[in-house]
């Protein structure tokens, strides 16, 4: 199961920083494609990097070594051409992990990286345990289906499907009930009760949990 990536297919290193151990470094040799990728090293990480900074932070070292083992689990599970996909996306949210270098606060951004992308593959390729598909009727008269599955990954997560569209949400503070976002869709649960948006710029729709 693939859902909207927020990163783009563009870095070369394929797994996290398990080299940042100072008794030495790794190297991980990827089945598909045939390409062998290495695991990064501390001791050139260059002055003032996000690599420098992760080997530096242990908070940030212990994200990373969880990240590696959740990838692992997820290249056990992918298999052909998710596998190919999964290793594409990973190389992609490197990159985006080490351009936290622009951020005013890197550290919380590097940490939110690893803490979305540890649960994007939890739920996605189904390492934790989950609440449903739940049914809701959208719109009115209610009409249209959601689909949602809740995941119990470190940062609880949805996978929600609405008119052949697939968007993974992360869990965010609300008053009341649950409320969960995604790069452009958000969902607003309250009593069985839904309120979603999907889609940059679109209206919010009302949708009614099915009993």
């Amino acid at each position: 199961m693939f859902v909207h990536l927020r990163w783009l297919l563009v870095a070369t290193t394929i797994t996290g920083l398990s080299a940042c151990n100072p008794a030495g470094s790794t190297t991980t040799t990827a089945t598909t494609p045939t390409a062998t990728t290495a695991s990064l090293e501390c001791t050139k990480a260059k002055s003032g990097s996000i690599l420098q900074l992760i080997c530096n932070t242990p908070a940030l070292t212990t994200l990373d070594h969880q990240l590696n083992s959740v990838y692992s689990d997820a290249r056990n599970k992918a298999k052909d051409e998710q596998l190919a996909q999964l290793i594409a996306a990973q190389r992609g949210w490197l990159k985006g992990r080490d351009d936290c270098w622009k951020a005013d606060d890197k550290t919380a951004c590097v940490t939110a990286e690893y803490q979305h992308r540890i649960a994007e593959l939890q739920a996605s390729y189904q390492l934790v345990n989950s609440v449903g598909p739940v049914r809701f009727q959208c719109g009115n008269p209610p009409e249209t289906p959601l689909i949602v599955t809740f995941y119990e990954s470190d940062t609880p997560t949805l996978i929600a499907k609405l008119n052949g569209e697939t968007s993974l949400m992360y869990q965010q503070p609300a008053a009341s009930g649950s409320k969960y976002q995604g790069s452009n869709e958000s969902f607003w649960e309250h009593q069985g009760e839904a309120r979603v948006i999907w889609g940059y710029n679109t209206p919010e729709i009302v949708c009614k949990k099915v009993e």
